[in-house]
């Protein structure tokens, strides 16, 4: 790649961002293809419309981040902005990433005191504690944002409790598909695939009120990796 095509590719990326990072220009220098590739991936999964609204999408984004010490990111703040967000939900993603990052306090409580505190129901409590921590966006929200932010911290724990209360306040699967998916470049992907198969297990399991097409894919067989026969 001459120096004129790399600068052109470099440019061409940061008109369609408007910015960029040092990777980009490591690939673009070393890996066109990849980077090709990425950039089609990236653009897929936070650029082009799918379900979520700007605002939703970037405010998912916000408790990901943070979550996750992304500091670079602050992109997205801009983007929150661009779509309609306020400042006190800027607050309330910041409040409700603490919540959840806290999360481990809650199940230490229900799953090692049961015996001296079977009386106390701390699922019941968790969901009262999250949706109390982003008020000013709604629960709808709150909860898409707590199961991106489960799968963040490899909460795996939290995230079940977290799809159990998205289930029962009736978020849409599609919605909850696009938060989780968010989680693939800042959280990892190995993380993302976990979450898929803890989804997965609970509908298959019947924890969860699929619709049938989720629960087709549960109950697909042949998903647990290569040698298995799950």
């Amino acid at each position: 790649m001459s120096d004129e095509d790399l600068t052109a590719k470099l440019a061409t990326l940061r008109d369609k961002r408007g910015y960029l990072l040092p990777h980009h220009g490591l690939l673009a220098l070393t890996a066109p293809a990849l980077l090709t590739a990425y950039d089609a991936v990236y653009t897929a999964m936070t650029l082009d419309d799918r379900v979520l609204s700007h605002h939703d999408r970037e405010f998912v984004w916000l408790g990901i981040l943070i979550a996750t010490d992304e500091e670079i990111a602050t992109h997205h703040i801009a983007k929150f902005r661009a779509a309609g967000g306020s400042e006190d939900e800027i607050r309330a993603a910041v409040s409700l990433t603490a919540t959840v990052c806290g999360f481990r306090a809650y199940h230490f409580a229900a799953h090692d005191w049961a015996a001296h505190l079977g009386n106390i129901d701390f699922r019941a409590d968790w969901n009262r504690a999250v949706l109390a921590a982003g008020k000013g966006v709604g629960p709808r929200l709150c909860h898409l944002t707590a199961c991106a932010i489960q799968i963040c911290n490899g909460a795996w724990d939290g995230l079940r409790w977290q799809l159990d209360h998205a289930y029962a306040a009736a978020v849409p699967e599609a919605e909850l598909a696009e938060a989780i998916s968010l989680t693939m470049f800042p959280g990892s992907v190995p993380y993302f695939v976990t979450a898929a198969g803890i989804w997965k297990e609970m509908i298959a399991a019947g924890e969860l009120p699929a619709s049938d097409a989720f629960r087709i894919w549960a109950n697909m067989p042949g998903q647990g990796g290569h040698g298995s026969d799950d």
